[in-house]
C-alpha cells in the first residue's frame, strides 16, 4: 500500500503525491474515515422545502495477491426531509483495483446499493450493483480526471421504480499553500436511464485545510453546489462541511 506519510512533511511522495492532494482523491490507497454534513437550502419543485443529511463514508485500502483495492462505504442518516421522515438511507459499497500509472492511476470494480433505509421515503427500496471506473491525473499541484459509478437494480420492491442511473463525478483540485487546496465539489452529474434524462447537473466549488492534530492528520472541508436540472423533485442548492480523519500507511 502507498506511503503518504513523508509527503506531509513536504518530501516528494514516491507517487508524487502528496498527503493534501490525496486527501481529494477517490482512487489514493489512503484509509480515510470521514463525516460530512449535507444541508440542501431547496428542491426544485417542492416550493422551498429543506433538508439536512448526515453522510458517515470510510475507505480502507487492501491486496489480494498483487492487486490494490479501495473499499468504500457511505452510509447517509437523514435528519431532516421534505416528507418529515428521518433517519438512515441506502448504503453504497464500492471495491475498487486500483492500478499505479506515471500519470497518476485509474480503477474499476463493482459498486453496490443495499436498501438499508428505516423509511421507505428515504430509500429506494431496491438492490442495484454495476460497475465503477475512474482515472486521476495529478502533477505536483494540479489533481484532475472523473469517477463514474453505475447502479442497475436487480431486486426489491417491485411497486417502487427501478434504479437504473449512472453517475460522473468529475474530479478537479489545486494545491495551494500551507495545506490549503481548491477544486470542485462532488459534483454528481447523474443520467436516469428510466427517464432517459439528466436528474441532476450540479456545479459546485469546495475550499479544502489539511491541518496536523498530534499525529493525526484532518482535512477539513466546504463545498457549494447548485443543480441545474430543473425537471425533477431534486436539490435546487446544498452547502457541505466536511470532516475527513487520514491514516496515511
Amino acid at each position: 500500500m502507498t506511503s503518504f506519510s513523508a509527503a506531509y512533511a513536504e518530501e516528494p511522495a514516491q507517487v508524487g503525491q502528496a498527503l493534501d492532494q490525496a486527501a481529494n482523491d477517490p482512487t489514493a490507497s489512503l484509509m480515510n474515515v470521514q463525516i460530512q454534513n449535507v444541508y440542501t437550502g431547496d428542491y426544485h419543485n417542492l416550493n422551498g422545502e429543506s433538508g439536512n443529511a448526515i453522510l458517515l463514508r470510510s475507505a480502507v485500502p487492501f491486496k489480494t495477491g498483487p492487486l490494490n483495492h479501495i473499499a468504500r462505504a457511505t452510509l447517509p442518516i437523514v435528519t431532516k426531509s421534505p416528507s418529515g421522515e428521518r433517519g438512515l438511507s441506502d448504503l453504497v459499497l464500492f471495491d475498487l483495483i486500483v492500478f499505479n500509472q506515471s500519470w497518476g492511476r485509474w480503477g474499476l470494480g463493482p459498486v453496490m446499493l443495499f436498501p438499508t433505509a428505516t423509511d421507505d421515503a428515504l430509500g429506494a427500496e431496491k438492490w442495484a450493483i454495476g460497475p465503477a471506473v475512474g482515472f486521476v491525473a495529478s502533477s505536483r499541484k494540479l489533481l484532475w480526471g472523473v469517477f463514474n459509478q453505475n447502479l442497475f437494480s436487480f431486486a426489491g420492491d417491485d411497486d417502487r421504480e427501478d434504479v437504473d442511473v449512472s453517475i460522473l463525478q468529475p474530479i478537479v483540485s489545486y494545491s495551494l499553500p500551507n495545506k490549503w487546496s481548491l477544486g470542485t465539489s462532488e459534483m454528481n452529474v447523474t443520467y436516469d436511464w428510466e427517464k432517459s434524462d439528466w436528474t441532476a447537473l450540479p456545479l459546485g466549488v469546495k475550499l479544502a485545510k489539511l491541518v496536523k492534530f498530534g499525529n493525526m492528520p484532518v482535512q477539513f472541508s466546504g463545498a457549494y453546489e447548485y443543480n441545474f436540472a430543473d425537471d425533477y423533485v431534486a436539490p435546487k442548492w446544498a452547502v457541505n462541511f466536511t470532516v475527513k480523519f487520514l491514516f496515511p500507511l
